[in-house]
Order: structure tokens, then C-alpha cells, then sequence
């Protein structure tokens, strides 16, 4: 979660550095911009994961820029939390209707915000995971723990299952044994490096053609297929 990128669109310079430091220190990786125009040139620029968008801004208010980034095909998925002084219920309601996933009211705590920001990135990290895996062979949809290749429902372990959807949910990124020992066995599980390549391998084997979407990267670990 921490390896996401997150752009904080909000022309109050205190606010914006504080939150800054703060997610820059949970180990996001940070942008800021305090209108939307150097908003829409970073994101023409960077890739973004997560967006944090004041409501009352100099050339464009947020409810416009969260309307404009949501009709727009490189940006509508990209979640967005809003943030503002505003705290009528019928801002709430709007910025929701505009699509935006969350909604702050300042003022607020940094632990609180944070808190929103793993909550949205964990919700659209499974949502996307479904949705690539519709396109391609494999569909996991963790509501009804349920597994189908090719359209072929296939029996999983909860381990198993836990660990297909870890990897669908970090396409692209190589995932050492450690990382996935502790997401998916758990912290104090007495198990060891040998037993995430045995589940793997069981795994493997149930996706059957599928099973290239898990690539072993020599040294390092695993990695989902993109």
C-alpha cells in the first residue's frame, strides 16, 4: 500500500505540507499541486493512484475537477477523496454523486485521513484486481470467495485463495517470500520460506493454463502477471 502515488490537490500551503510530510513518512510517494492546472499537467506526467482534492480552490472548484477527471478515460479510475471546510450534507452527497470515494471535513487528523486513504486504496486494489482478471483468464470475486478460469469455477484452499487475491491485488510487483509469509499467513505463523513455494505450486496447478499469470523472479520472489 505504502509504494502507492498520491496527488493532494489543495492551495492551502499549511495543509498541503503537512499532509505531505506525513504520508511522505508512511512512505507514499507524493505530489502536490494548489490549482488544477498544474494538477491535470502532473497527471498527464505521473502516474497517480490516489487523489486528495480540496473543494474550494483558486481557477477551479473540486466538484469540477472531480467531474472532469471522472469523465475522462486515463483519470476515471483513479480514486479521489475530497477534502473540505464544507460540511453540509448536500456537499457530501454531491461529491459523492460526482464519483469521488470518500469525503473529509476539515479540520481533520492526519491518522484519520490516513486510515481513509488505505480503506479507498484496499476497495479499488480488489475492484481493479476483478476487473483486469475478467479481461484475461482468471476472475476472483472476494465477496463470494469465488475462483473461476476460463469461466470454469476451480476449488481453492483459504490460503490459497488468500494468496491468489494478494497477487492479484500487486500486478507487476515482484513479491518476496517474506511479504507474502506475512500477508498471508500471518505474522507470528510458524511457517517458513519453503511453504509459500509448496502453496504456490499447489496453486499453480488448479489454474491449470492460467498458470503462467505467476511468474517466479529468481532471487527475488513472485510476481503476478500484468
Amino acid at each position: 500500500m505504502s509504494q502507492a502515488n498520491i496527488l493532494i490537490i489543495e492551495d492551502e500551503k499549511d495543509i498541503c505540507e503537512m499532509i505531505d510530510y506525513n504520508l511522505t513518512k508512511e512512505g507514499y510517494r507524493v505530489f502536490s499541486a494548489g490549482n488544477s492546472a498544474k494538477a491535470f499537467r502532473l497527471l498527464e506526467k505521473e502516474r497517480i493512484d490516489l487523489i486528495i482534492l480540496d473543494i474550494m480552490l483558486p481557477d477551479k472548484d473540486g466538484f469540477e475537477i472531480c467531474k472532469l477527471l471522472k469523465v475522462d478515460k486515463k483519470t476515471s479510475r483513479v480514486p479521489i477523496i475530497m477534502l473540505s471546510a464544507k460540511s453540509q450534507e448536500t456537499d457530501k452527497v454531491l461529491g459523492l454523486e460526482l464519483g469521488a470515494d470518500d469525503y473529509v471535513t476539515k479540520p481533520f487528523s492526519v491518522r484519520e485521513l490516513s486510515a481513509r486513504i488505505k480503506a479507498v486504496l484496499r476497495r479499488h486494489a480488489v475492484s481493479d484486481s476483478k476487473g483486469a482478471s475478467n479481461e484475461n483468464a482468471i476472475c476472483l470475486d472476494p465477496e463470494k470467495q469465488k475462483v473461476t478460469v476460463h469461466r470454469k469455477e476451480i476449488k481453492l484452499t483459504r490460503t490459497e485463495f488468500k494468496l491468489l487475491e494478494y497477487f492479484m491485488q500487486k500486478p507487476g510487483m515482484v513479491l518476496s517470500r517474506e511479504k507474502i509469509l506475512d500477508r498471508v499467513f500471518g505474522y507470528d505463523s510458524p511457517v517458513y520460506d519453503r511453504t509459500v513455494d509448496v502453496h504456490i505450486k499447489s496453486l499453480r496447478k488448479k489454474l491449470g493454463n492460467a498458470k503462467s499469470y505467476i511468474e517466479t523472479v529468481r532471487g527475488s520472489g513472485y510476481r503476478f502477471k500484468e
